[in-house]
């Protein structure tokens, strides 16, 4: 004959091993979720320095000085709002021309030598901000903001 009190122990026993084996592994998941969000988190946005290309803040602190031997990698990046062209020298960014489109003005970009150069255009109540910075040595997209002001 069996002891049935024991078989129901043993039975809770087995669900509890199995939830608090549940338990552990879920946390592990989350805790290899958030550390591989956080460690890539920008690039996989398309955003922030990459790579060994990252540039000492201290280094960048007033004007920028690219590497000799950098080479130089040129892009323009369009939209309705006009172009922005960029140059990278290794880490070091720079503004080369910012062209508006038709309706467009340029409210003011900046030429570098830094570690990111920026653009602002304008039409009537809407502006469009661009930020480039140099990944690897090749000009990318760091940040893009569109704003509209209110109707008043």
């Amino acid at each position: 004959m069996t002891d049935e009190p024991t078989e129901r122990r043993q039975r809770r026993r087995r669900l509890g091993g199995y939830v608090l084996a549940w338990l552990v592994a879920a946390a592990v998941a989350v805790a290899v979720g958030v550390v591989a969000v956080s460690s890539v988190g920008a690039s996989v946005r398309d955003r922030g320095p990459l790579g060994n290309d990252v540039p000492d803040v201290d280094a960048t602190e007033g004007a920028a000085t690219p590497e000799p031997s950098a080479a130089v990698v040129r892009r323009t990046v369009d939209g309705e709002f006009g172009s922005f062209a960029v140059e990278c020298r290794g880490a070091v960014a720079y503004g080369r021309a910012a062209v508006p489109a038709a309706g467009w003005r340029v409210i003011s970009y900046e030429q570098g030598p830094d570690d990111d150069v920026d653009a602002v255009f304008a039409r009537g109540g809407r502006s469009v901000e661009l930020e480039v910075y140099c990944n690897q040595g090749r000009p990318t997209i760091g940040d893009r903001e569109v704003k509209t002001l209110p109707d008043d």
